[in-house]
């Protein structure tokens, strides 16, 4: 068999899987990042600092293994564009912290959140604006506040971290091909969102100025998460799959009981992440929702999506509780305890697994993977007895898979996909996601255009929407 053979069979089973249908095997997309490292005898300062080595070792894995799909690079921060870009929250490994530690994300201190109390009604009016005016200068070492003289050092870290940003995005269209063409192997997801509420948590507030504000203008916070939904959503729809094949990536971090309570989850968490799924699928999107932590209180809620929309991964959560609130609707992924992998026994490993392919696999609709992304405390050999154990017992038909050129998407054949209200009928974002410096602003500022305006407005709009690319993947990718 040949490797593209081998990749539409996998693609398929894939996709089918993601349908929350029966392929012919359980499909085996383990999340692994470090791990890579430790499999390639890296050590995680090499693979976080050099992504070309990450890169080589997410492929070393993916040529070794028999999985599905992978994600190109699961040590998604690369350092050399967080250093040029100055960013304060990143713990290195290397600097400050062992070579073989990974890198790790630093919270400030209350007193020094990167967005004060008094800001909202600053980013409720122009998110984009807000975060280069406000934002990056703050979280930045080497960007210039806004008052005070920029030097040459401030000017070139600009232009450093936006250019380091397209190098290593676009190095993943050449690994995503590599893993296809060498090991026929997918790429998992593509795209990325986070929820209204976990960015203002994560990123701007800080988690204790976020339940603070909660209790002190809770108005203010709904407003926020409202202003910057049309521009996650643009983020996560600029960045998906063209194909509508794989899901986007939306990581889950601290909007569930008992980081909020369940009153302030179902007026401000829910609410306005709802109508960004909705907004997904109505353009064909499936969204993996990443539940890090607990989520079983919620299930109820993510059971009111569409048939499909999502693909629900169990990280602590009960992924048999999961399976009997969402398997008739969702497809589902996870369920193998990381301390299982890192500090088990293959048979432990192999013994969870039947279990979790006997209960939850049974009608199709399982992908295999671990909790959480692996990192290098994963052992090998519990890998792959887990990858192995997986292949050898969770056979549905028997029969390979049928390499289709055109595999099926999750949203074939759904219904009523139009019809759902994601955003419409919301206020318009102002100024408009995707876009720093609006061109009918510019067009004042030039002289009498004699040329085709079209033209002129279609270039400046290209171009200013990479620096739009720039500061909200700064935000969520980073």
């Amino acid at each position: 068999m040949n490797m593209e053979q081998l990749y539409q069979e996998r693609l398929t089973r894939y996709v089918t899987a993601l349908r929350n249908e029966k392929p012919d095997k359980i499909p085996i997309r383990p999340f692994v990042a470090e791990f890579t490292a430790q499999y390639a005898g890296l050590t995680c300062q090499q693979v976080a600092h050099d992504y070309t080595l990450a890169f080589e070792a997410a492929v070393k894995c993916a040529r070794e293994f028999d999985w599905d799909a992978v994600v190109a690079n699961m040590v998604y921060v690369w350092t050399g564009l967080t250093q040029a870009a100055g960013l304060r929250y990143y713990g290195i490994p290397g600097i400050g912290i062992p070579p073989t530690v990974g890198f790790n994300y630093i919270e400030p201190p209350e007193d020094q959140a990167f967005m004060r109390a008094d800001e909202y009604d600053a980013l409720i009016d122009d998110p984009t604006g807000f975060l280069y005016n406000v934002w990056l200068p703050r979280v930045s070492t080497e960007v210039a506040r806004p008052g005070q003289p920029a030097t040459y050092r401030n000017q070139i870290a600009l232009v450093k971290s936006g250019m380091a940003l397209l190098a290593y995005f676009h190095a993943f269209g050449p690994q995503v091909a590599r893993l296809r063409a060498e090991c026929g192997t997918v790429s998992a997801i593509a795209g990325i969102f986070k929820a209204p509420f976990d960015i203002i948590g994560d990123k701007l507030r800080g988690y204790v100025g976020l339940t603070m504000d909660m209790h002190t203008q809770p108005g203010k916070v709904l407003q926020a998460c409202e202003a910057l939904m049309p521009h996650l959503v643009h983020a996560g729809l600029t960045t998906a799959d063209p194909a509508k094949q794989v899901p986007i990536g939306f990581w889950m971090h601290r909007g569930c009981v008992p980081f909020v309570n369940p009153g302030q989850f179902a007026s401000h968490y829910w609410p306005t992440l709802k109508p960004c799924i909705e907004e997904f699928w109505r353009h064909g999107h499936q969204t993996m929702f990443y539940a890090e932590g607990k989520w079983d209180f919620h299930l109820d809620d993510f059971a009111t999506l569409p048939e499909r929309s999502i693909l629900y991964h169990v990280d602590q959560g009960d992924i048999f509780l999961a399976h009997r609130k969402l398997g008739h609707k969702f497809a589902l992924s996870g369920g193998i305890p990381n301390t299982l992998l890192s500090y088990g026994h293959p048979d432990e490993v192999r013994a969870r697994a039947r279990k979790v392919i006997d209960e939850v696999a049974r009608d199709g609709g399982y992908i295999m993977d671990a909790s959480a992304i692996m990192q290098d405390d994963t052992r090998s050999e519990n890998l792959r007895a887990l990858t192995d154990f997986t292949r050898e017992y969770g056979v549905y038909s028997g029969q390979p898979t049928r390499a289709l050129a055109n595999p099926p998407r999750p949203c074939d054949g759904a219904e009523d996909v139009a019809a759902l209200p994601g955003l419409t009928g919301r206020p318009p974002a102002h100024p408009k996601p995707g876009v720093c410096l609006p061109w009918e602003q510019k067009a004042e500022e030039l002289p009498a255009l004699t040329g085709d305006p079209d033209l002129l407005r279609q270039v400046w709009e290209n171009v200013d929407a990479l620096g739009n690319l720039y500061i909200w993947q700064l935000l969520l990718s980073f």
